[in-house]
């Protein structure tokens, strides 16, 4: 299919909100395909996508776009032509949630974690996070490489109680020497642009952000989702002395933490919102 305009992508956006898009669209496929086509439809510019959004209800929460279609219709009209990229490096599925990382040039090169809910096979609520790329990174790694498929389904429950058990003792600081409990002491990959591979390495980064008088405080959990051996946690506190949005993306083998990716994005005074939903 030919590529279109952002800005006519934009003004279909805006007419399907008063009259929904329904050619084109295969209602069977699963919610994860769903994100997925429109997330890529940002770049390949097909319409049909659109129409797993429900446009009588569209809770948005990246507090930099107006709520509903026409919100994100705005946001699509001011990029430049042609320079909008999404490729979905990874998606899962957990009940009515589904959650993906994905690569963006989107107002330049950037990573996000997106987060939608649905409702009877529609998208009816959307969370993210956006961080701009760093091409050098302590530990090697991009913010968006290793493994991307789901496995040991059969283990999703018991890999989000390990991860909850994290957030509370570790994140949160209710008993922090747990943490072997928890992380791998063999092998830990780390994609946060500062801090190096291993367990060694996040320690020594911890204490320097202390010693900076900078540390990194999680204040409050709000989500936590998963599929097998992927979890993710969505989570609020304090980055850099500024009031923030933390994701992780944790990957557990054998019971432990093996790998980690991170978004971290400030969350901008209430007086700056574009819509009045909150964050989380």
């Amino acid at each position: 299919m030919k590529k279109i305009t952002i800005s006519l992508l934009a003004c279909l956006l805006l007419v399907a909100c008063i009259k929904p898009i329904t050619k084109g669209i295969n209602m069977n496929l699963s919610n994860k395909e769903k994100a997925v086509a429109l997330l890529s439809s940002i770049e390949s510019g097909d319409l049909a996508p659109i129409g797993y959004i429900n446009p009588d209800k569209y809770i948005q929460h990246n507090l930099a776009v107006g709520d509903g279609l026409a919100g994100f219709a705005e946001v699509m009209k001011q990029l430049p032509k042609g320079s909008a990229k999404a490729k979905v490096r990874r998606a899962f599925e957990d009940g009515e949630y589904v959650f993906t990382h994905t690569e963006y040039n989107f107002f330049g090169p950037k990573v996000g974690f997106d987060v939608f809910r649905f409702e009877n096979g529609k998208i009816v609520e959307h969370w993210d996070n956006l961080q701009p790329i760093v091409t050098k990174t302590a530990s090697g790694r991009s913010q968006i490489d290793g493994p991307t498929k789901a496995i040991d389904l059969d283990k999703t429950e018991a890999n989000k109680l390990l991860v909850k058990g994290f957030v509370k003792d570790v994140l949160r600081g209710a008993n922090p020497n747990k943490i072997t409990e928890y992380v791998s002491t063999e092998k830990y990959y780390q994609h946060n642009p500062g801090v190096a591979d291993g367990l060694a390495a996040l320690g020594e980064a911890i204490q320097a952000m202390m010693k900076a008088g900078t540390p990194m405080n999680y204040s409050k959990n709000h989500m936590i989702l998963g599929q097998g051996n992927f979890v993710l946690t969505l989570s609020e506190g304090e980055f850099m002395n500024k009031h923030v949005a933390f994701y992780d993306l944790f990957r557990i083998e054998d019971g432990l933490i093996v790998e980690h990716w991170d978004i971290i994005e400030e969350i901008p005074a209430k007086e700056n919102w574009k819509n009045n939903n909150g964050k989380f």
